[in-house]
């Protein structure tokens, strides 16, 4: 195993690791509350570059989610540059869990977008730092899919003052593992869903299981409705695609929803409010952390169920400062990391 050391200003520490196949940038951005937490991504990444923009954004993430989550975790994350194709996918999971044991602790990884929990399994035959174990709690998307709802919720009642989404109609851009697990939230709240994916077979799948409407993937931000939910990729707010929506609310499950931090004052210009992605999708880090200290899974829940309280609390101190939510989330959870630091 070959550890080489990144220096990055603003993170604790940033490692490119590699053994045979197995090449992976794992980035610790805060441990200021706790042990880095973030899920391994495994993805085709054009470069060495772009995976590491994909890991310092990611892990700085994952610091301000914890943060106002209220856990005693900090913030990581790790991406894996797939090979062309894997030999051995055992084996290069093991080698990923030499590389967070390596780093003593400081780091817990899980699974993320690529990676699933028999992943963590493998990983977690050389190393304990790892949660979302097969045997334990497995895969996370139903909770951060509950969390997401539970902030749409939330987002809903400051906008209009109704009190749930029965009768709403929610765009929902990806129907993975959290965009299927809010499309059973959503129906059985009484809302109606629009859904696409850039696998198209996977959106029919979802329609046709809770009875939703199919759009193409490339349309699905322009659709009318009341709330739109990107749970795919990052990025998807930005310049281009921002003068196209036709929701009032977005609160989706996708990390880094915003291309560029301008991207959220130019949704605040259009009066489209935002509910910060990192407050929205904290249900898989919040059981994590749980499941780390051996902590009753109803606790996990029941903070989980707090999702929609932060939301409130976030929307309150935009509007009381005038600044878009995403620069109040951003307050709020600097805060919280400031007070934990020595004097």
């Amino acid at each position: 195993m070959q550890l080489r050391e990144i220096g990055v200003p603003g993170w604790e520490r940033v490692v490119e690791a590699r053994d045979g196949e197995y090449h992976a940038l794992i980035a610790l951005h805060s441990t200021a509350l706790g042990p880095a937490v973030g899920g391994t991504r495994l993805w085709r990444y054009d470069s060495v570059d772009d995976a590491l923009r994909d890991v310092l954004r990611l892990s700085r993430g994952m610091t301000y989610k914890s943060a106002l989550a209220g856990l005693d975790a900090g913030g990581g994350k790790s991406g894996i540059l797939a090979p062309g194709r894997i030999a051995d996918r055992a084996a290069l999971f093991r080698a990923h869990g030499r590389a967070v044991e390596a780093l003593g602790g400081a780091y817990v990884t899980a699974d993320d977008v690529g990676t699933r929990a028999g992943d963590m399994d493998r990983i977690g035959e050389v190393t304990a730092h790892v949660v979302g174990l097969s045997a334990r709690s497995g895969d996370p998307s139903p909770r951060t899919a509950r969390g997401v709802f539970r902030a749409m919720i939330a987002a809903v009642r400051h906008r209009s003052g109704a009190d749930g989404v029965r009768g709403l109609r929610v765009a929902v851009q990806g129907c993975g593992g959290v965009g299927r697990a809010l499309v059973a939230e959503l129906r059985a709240a009484g809302a109606e869903a629009v859904v696409a994916d850039v696998d198209a077979a996977r959106a029919q799948a979802v329609a046709a299981e809770f009875g939703a409407q199919v759009v193409d993937a490339d349309a699905i931000h322009t659709v009318e409705a009341d709330v739109f939910a990107p749970c795919a990729l990052g990025g998807v707010l930005n310049a281009d695609t921002i003068p196209a929506l036709r929701a009032g609310i977005i609160a989706g499950g996708a990390n880094n929803q915003l291309r560029d931090p301008e991207d959220g004052a130019r949704l605040a210009e259009r009066g489209i409010l935002y509910v910060p992605d990192y407050v929205a999708n904290a249900g898989g880090v919040i059981t994590g952390v749980h499941e780390l200290r051996g902590r009753p899974a109803a606790e996990a829940a029941a903070r989980v169920e707090a999702i929609h309280d932060t939301v409130a609390r976030v929307l309150r101190r935009a509007e009381d400062a005038g600044i878009p939510p995403h620069e109040a989330a951003d307050q709020l959870a600097e805060e919280r990391i400031a007070a934990a630091r020595p004097a």
